[in-house]
């Protein structure tokens, strides 16, 4: 059975002008120039440059109210009014607006990251393949191995998989037989280690190397021998750090066993990285949105220049809506009120574009600027352990935005300070009680965990149980679980991984 029920729902619905902008809130300063870019190729109404301020702003462009009442002729949107809309247009701030302000970095950066002009990772590789004496079908089959090698040096693809790839692209047949024998080719290049398969295979393919090297000079290396069973033979072993078990295996003693493990620990697990250039990669160079300055003991807060890029309405627009608004309504075909849409339409864009512009950079702005004050002793001192505690929520309350709006605010931009280059996101952190009731930041107690096991001795590391009581004689409450978590965010392993022979 059918009902029909009249309800009603309040719903909130964003403007197309506040999705931009919260768009634009999320873009960081190194990606701001292209999406400006992006806007200027998209809509002709908006140009690069100052606004000229000696325009005079003319009114009075269009239809008189006689000669609107002459014609019943329709117009395309009834609510347009060309008249009303030039001088809504001629009085707007937005079109004069000049987005450079008193609060912008005055240093010019260059626009451009800058691109290393030298050969990639993988034509240097390709290089030392002209040097085989290798057929057509094999240099075909041996530039797919070199072309799925990563920025750390490894291949990761199965040999299937390259095979595929040859079938496909290239409507080449071969075999994964085909691909190994030439696989163990490519690992005879530099650097060594190159094109392994797994850090096994990297370890083995360096330490074989080194070990024929010196063995073709008459030298006879006892611990490079060593070095090559234990990856070989206990590689699970001597990534667990095991140094007990391998010991009885080997039968060493302690500082013999200590000269085994820095031979493995002199390689390079990512053989790529010791090439001047790096992998094939572009470098990406980070670029602080905010600057933060210290006069004699008063901190100054500044924008990046990238963020008040030059905009304005075009001028050949403006005079185009201007020609048609002196056209009366009568004597305008269906062909000019189309263009004159069209023109309202891109001009509108071109001014929401420039408003969303400002408002980033307003918004940006009381959004550090309140982060600056809450933490204005980190910034004064760059001690970490002065970090107050400090979540999303007490800067939307100081600054009246929404939740979300600093959240897009802190999650991608940074800060340049005297101390470095910090993302926002990191001077956010929940509050920790300490004895003493006093509130502090979980960033001082992560401090002063790693400093801990930074001071630790190395040949017996600390436990979680051990840290957790060196924590709570500072004054720290905090759970053996709690000091597991906040060491596996610092990225530092177990005791046992951490253990030195």
């Amino acid at each position: 059975m059918l009902n029909q029920r009249l309800s009603q729902k309040q719903t909130q619905k964003l403007s197309p002008q506040q999705i931009q902008l919260m768009k634009l809130l999320q873009v960081p300063t190194a990606a701001l120039d292209q999406r400006v870019k992006e806007e200027l190729e998209a809509n002709p109404a908006l140009e690069e440059g100052l606004e000229n301020e000696e325009e005079t702003q003319e009114e009075g462009y269009g239809d008189t109210k006689e000669e609107a009442e002459e014609t019943d002729e329709p117009t395309l949107d009834d609510d347009f009014e060309l008249t009303d809309y030039l001088s809504d247009y001629l009085d707007d701030d937005t079109a004069g607006y000049k987005l450079k302000t008193d609060n912008y970095s005055s240093d010019e950066e260059e626009k451009t990251i800058p691109v290393a002009v030298e050969n990639t990772f993988h034509e240097y590789l390709e290089k030392q393949l002209g040097l085989v004496r290798l057929g057509p079908e094999e240099l075909l089959v041996a530039k797919q191995i070199i072309g799925s090698i990563d920025d750390d040096g490894y291949l990761r693809r199965e040999p299937i998989a390259i095979v595929d790839d040859l079938a496909f692209s290239q409507n080449f047949m071969t075999t994964e037989e085909e691909v190994l024998r030439l696989l163990k080719v490519i690992h005879k290049f530099d650097p060594a280690g190159i094109g392994a398969r797994d850090l096994q295979e990297c370890l083995i393919i360096q330490l074989r190397r080194k070990f024929e090297a010196q063995e073709e000079e008459g030298e006879k290396n006892e611990n490079l021998a060593a070095a090559i069973k234990i990856i070989e033979q206990y590689f699970e072993e001597f990534s667990k750090k095991h140094y007990s078990k391998l010991q009885k295996q080997l039968n060493v003693k302690d500082f013999e066993l200590k000269d085994i493990i820095d031979e493995i620990l002199r390689l390079n697990p990512k053989p790529a990285s010791g090439y001047a250039q790096g992998a094939s990669r572009i470098q990406q160079y980070i670029v602080p949105d905010f600057i933060i300055r210290n006069d004699t003991g008063e901190l100054e807060l500044v924008l990046n220049s990238r963020n008040a890029p030059d905009l304005r309405i075009s001028d050949q627009y403006k005079d185009m809506l201007k020609s048609y608004g002196q056209t009366t309504r009568k004597k305008r075909d269906k062909k000019q009120r189309e263009a004159v849409m069209f023109i309202k339409q891109k001009i509108d864009a071109a001014k929401w574009f420039i408003d969303a512009i400002r408002q980033r950079q307003q918004t940006m702005y009381k959004t550090m600027y309140s982060i600056l004050q809450y933490q204005y002793d980190f910034f004064l001192t760059g001690d970490q352990k002065r970090l107050r505690p400090m979540i999303l929520k007490d800067i939307a309350e100081i600054t009246g935005l929404d939740i979300s709006t600093v959240s897009r605010v802190a999650n991608s931009k940074y800060v340049q300070t005297e101390f470095g280059t910090k993302r926002l996101k990191s001077f956010f952190s929940e509050s920790l009680q300490t004895s003493t009731g006093e509130e502090v930041s979980t960033l001082e107690v992560k401090k002063i965990l790693t400093e801990l096991i930074d001071e630790e001795f190395k040949k017996k590391p600390l436990s979680d149980e051990k840290l957790k009581n060196a924590l709570r004689e500072k004054g720290y409450n905090i759970a053996r679980r709690t000091v597991a978590k906040y060491r596996e965010q610092l990225g530092i392993p177990v005791a046992r991984l951490r253990k030195e022979l």
